[in-house]
């Protein structure tokens, strides 16, 4: 059993790809594959239910010795009654049937994806299922682009691996066809550079928010400009959500100011954030960074800045958000 979870439809759909290549190997994919989507799940109108993908798990083979049966868009099944029948089935499965589940949202999902059920992570786990992060974040994105590269058919120096990370940013997605044209354009084992790579990488992708907000408060105005040209261009990001980006980075330092919190604990405590106190610390170091006198500044910035965006100035998106950027990493120096 295999469970592969993530928001990056890209990353995910090679992740599947890869999982299917393991379990079928040299068979008749025609005949051991079958795969259920969400246009199976809803019939008449009615609400839709996980009836067909364990009606595949319960059909033994054809012609073949085993089967493999995927489950795309299980994500909108979000509630414990909803996977019952498959919970079930997990308990006694077919010993003919590989199941691949993927976690991943359907048309009619939120934006926001839904966690996996308590019974139905349970009853994997039991069975001994294989969990995939098809799309992890942060370190871990970095993490699955170091993996690709290592297990390509060409060899990278590490120019090489720095100019693909600093161009994908978080489009890892893009790195199995780069791969591939790499592949064909200098063959198996070649060993290739940044200057080799360069021309196959195109625009630059999207990054990280935080990425933006790190080199704002480094001070460095021109790498907060090419880091704002990577989520408004290479991204597709609206101005306005730069913005609430933005917003929500000053917001914390706000709360902090004037609050007497010392330590990073208590910062997170007074932030209400749970888990890893990391973010609480950069907003902590910060409000320390800027004072009060600069955050009320910032404030009074981004306040401008948005009345711009939302019509108050004839000057271009773009440009506002540029001198914005500009502006306030001159004032973390």
């Amino acid at each position: 059993m295999v469970l592969i979870k993530g928001d990056d439809p890209t990353l995910v759909s090679q992740a599947v790809q890869t999982a299917l290549d393991d379990l079928v190997g040299n068979g008749d994919r025609s005949l051991m594959v079958e795969e259920v989507t969400e246009s199976h799940y809803s019939l008449d109108d009615r609400p839709p239910e996980i009836t067909a993908l364990v009606n595949a798990a319960h059909t033994p083979p054809f012609l073949t010795e085993r089967r493999v049966v995927v489950g795309r868009n299980v994500a909108i099944f979000s509630k414990a009654d909803q996977v019952k029948g498959l919970v079930e089935w997990l308990e006694s499965p077919l010993d003919t049937t590989d199941l691949i589940l993927v976690w991943e949202k359907g048309t009619t999902s939120g934006a926001r994806m839904n966690p996996v059920p308590k019974s139905l992570k349970e009853a994997l786990k039991k069975s001994g299922a294989t969990e995939i992060d098809a799309a992890p974040k942060g370190k871990g994105r970095k993490m699955l682009l170091d993996a690709k590269l290592a297990e390509s058919a060409v060899r990278f120096d590490a120019s090489a691996k720095r100019v693909i990370a600093d161009r994908l940013g978080d489009d890892v997605g893009r790195a199995d066809a780069i791969v591939s044209v790499l592949v064909s354009t200098f063959g198996e084992g070649a060993a290739v550079t940044a200057s080799d790579v360069l021309p196959f990488l195109g625009a630059a992708s999207d990054i990280p928010p935080w990425d933006l907000t790190d080199a704002i408060d480094s001070g460095d105005i021109a790498d907060a400009l090419d880091k704002m040209h990577r989520m408004t261009r290479g991204g597709e990001r609206h101005a306005l959500q730069v913005m609430a980006t933005l917003h929500g980075h000053y917001q914390k330092a706000l709360a902090l100011d004037g609050s007497g919190v010392s330590d990073e604990r208590a910062a997170a405590d007074h932030l209400g954030m749970k888990g890893s106190t990391f973010p609480a610390k950069k907003a902590l170091n910060l409000t320390r960074q800027l004072g009060p006198d600069k955050t009320k500044r910032v404030i009074e910035m981004l306040a401008q800045a948005d009345l711009d965006l939302r019509g108050g100035s004839a000057i271009e998106s773009e440009a506002i958000m540029e001198i914005l950027v500009a502006r306030l990493a001159r004032l973390s120096v």
